[in-house]
């Protein structure tokens, strides 16, 4: 596991899992599973543009790029290149 995703797991479990991994994958969808709700999005967004230095844009808050760790991770990629 890169060491993005495993920053971004790390904090999803932290955040809003309360420390329990209970069985959350690289492709689990937070939307689907009630992980993370609208005022979730914004508080992993403000952990994104924090740790790695980016600014996400109103029309990429989209599901596409933040539904999941391996969503995440490839939107940090493409954001980043």
């Amino acid at each position: 596991m890169s060491d993005t995703k495993r920053d971004i797991r790390n904090f999803v479990v932290e955040t809003f899992l309360f420390g329990q991994d209970a069985g959350l994958t690289n492709e689990t969808s937070f939307l689907e599973q009630g992980i993370v709700d609208s005022t979730g999005v914004l508080e992993l967004v403000a952990h994104l543009e924090r740790t790695y230095s980016i600014k996400v844009k109103d029309e990429e808050l989209v599901p596409d790029n933040l539904d999941s760790i391996d969503s995440i991770a490839n939107f940090l990629a493409t954001k980043r290149a």
